[in-house]
């Protein structure tokens, strides 16, 4: 059923595949679980401590065999909290860690939706203002959603602002983009739109394959630069270009 899920949480491949086999039979013994489950007894022991441990699973006193119950599901989401709670304690001490190293120039990529998070969580940590040419609203692809608005949220706590050069299809095919976002922004002329974007954001110039009108594809690629010089290079173009461009009506 869910087995790559539970794993992801922290659960071994053994504790995810008893865990289920108890969600579907509700209650068993040790026997039973075996069979349901194809793993060997003795492991099935050793598992199930674990289990207990986390509090995924109690014992059922009084019935003579062992028997074992799994608590509800929710119980899940209480560990991931736990964990991002103690991630959060960390968290000062390992930022102070990474920003003691000067960021020289550097290039590399980024790959697929969790990629793209990636870039926009390098956004949030420069926490400056974001300039976009041939921006075709991807952030609307709505498997990000969820990571959009947690995004924005933050990104407003850090003031930080947004100057974009829309591709002129947005203006017509998708419409609802240009509203949700601040101004100041305009559209390129519609003989200068391309299948690329370039976002410009502290001393990053990010270039993009893969966007397209309010959707992202699953092998987008993300080309990161950093260099302070080439980004404000590319700010001074951004504006040209934005100088140029007509004024929405």
């Amino acid at each position: 059923m869910h087995l790559n899920i539970l794993e992801e949480l922290g659960l071994s491949q053994n504790e995810a595949k008893i865990y289920e086999a108890l969600l579907e039979i509700g209650e068993s013994a040790i026997s039973e679980l075996s069979k349901r489950s194809k793993i060997h007894r003795r492991n099935i022991y050793d598992t199930m401590s674990r289990l207990i441990e986390k509090g995924l699973v109690f014992q059922v006193i009084g019935r003579g065999d062992n028997l074992y119950k799994p608590v509800e599901p929710h119980k899940l989401m209480e560990l991931v909290d736990e964990k991002r709670r103690r991630l959060e304690k960390v968290m000062p001490e390992l930022m102070a860690r990474y920003e003691q190293k000067p960021q020289l120039e550097a290039a590399y990529i980024y790959k697929g939706l969790e990629g793209f998070k990636n870039y926009l969580r390098d956004m949030l940590r420069t926490g400056e203002d974001a300039y976009f040419i041939g921006a075709k609203g991807a952030w609307f692809d709505p498997r990000l959603k969820t990571f959009i608005e947690g995004f924005l949220t933050e990104s407003k706590k850090r003031g930080i602002k947004y100057h974009t050069l829309f591709d002129y299809e947005v203006r017509e095919g998708a419409a609802e983009v240009p509203i949700s976002v601040q101004k100041p922004f305009k559209y390129l002329p519609k003989e200068y739109s391309t299948p690329s974007m370039v976002d410009i954001f502290g001393d990053h110039v990010v270039s993009f394959t893969g966007a397209g009108l309010m959707k992202i594809s699953d092998d987008i690629t993300i080309f990161v630069n950093i260099s302070r010089p080439l980004a404000t290079s590319y700010k001074t173009w951004f504006q040209f270009m934005f100088d140029m461009c007509p004024d929405i009506k």
